[in-house]
């Protein structure tokens, strides 16, 4: 994998970061970085923040832009999106609430039998971040003062899911029942809604 590509992830993976971070990241030397984040700001992949922290000079952060996207797998989202408009057509808004309830259940089996048998938030949680990672949500799990979340940096498909947010409602739903037993799981970023992941919240049912 390229440097370029590797920053790109990175990038997708944590937000915003500097050329230092990065190159701790890369084991590459600060300068060496700039030169492949110039390369991107360049091609319109990137665009940088500074950042006042404290006293002193403003902090560099360096981000993706919308153009970046174009890195990340959509499977296919324009031909998705004629596919979900036939459905609408020809079986209507029924039809096609049919076909999310569907895959919605499809899942919820698919992830139920990979967490069978397990009891606790992390280990379920770590399942589940596997398998979205698998499916190119780029998941990854995070634990803050006893509450967990699922974050999820890509969405492959963003296109369906803007021209019909009942995917991403089917989707919370999926969450809210595969751990309906040990918490209370919310959204609380949304990519469809502009914000750069989608992030949910996994409040164990005892606190």
């Amino acid at each position: 994998m390229k440097t370029t590509d590797k920053i790109i992830q990175l990038l997708k993976l944590h937000g915003p970061l500097t050329a230092k971070t990065l190159a701790e990241e890369l084991a590459l030397t600060t300068m060496g970085v700039r030169q492949h984040l110039q390369a991107l700001e360049e091609a319109g992949d990137v665009d940088i923040e500074d950042r006042v922290e404290g006293r002193g000079r403003p902090t560099r952060y360096w981000g993706l832009t919308e153009q970046s996207r174009t890195h990340f797998a959509d499977r296919h989202g324009e031909l998705t999106v004629q596919l979900l408009d036939s459905v609408k057509m020809i079986f209507g808004d029924r039809g096609l609430d049919q076909l999310i309830d569907y895959r919605e259940q499809s899942a919820l089996l698919q992830y139920s039998a990979a967490m069978l048998g397990v009891t606790d938030i992390p280990t379920r949680l770590a399942i589940l971040a596997q398998l979205r990672s698998d499916e190119g949500y780029m998941a990854t799990m995070e634990q803050v003062d006893g509450v967990y979340f699922l974050l999820e940096n890509h969405c492959p498909i963003c296109a369906a899911a803007t021209h019909c947010l009942n995917f991403c409602r089917s989707e919370l739903q999926l969450f809210q029942q595969l751990f309906a037993d040990i918490a209370v799981v919310s959204r609380e970023e949304h990519i469809v809604e502009g914000a750069r992941r989608c992030a949910y919240r996994i409040l164990p049912l005892d606190q």
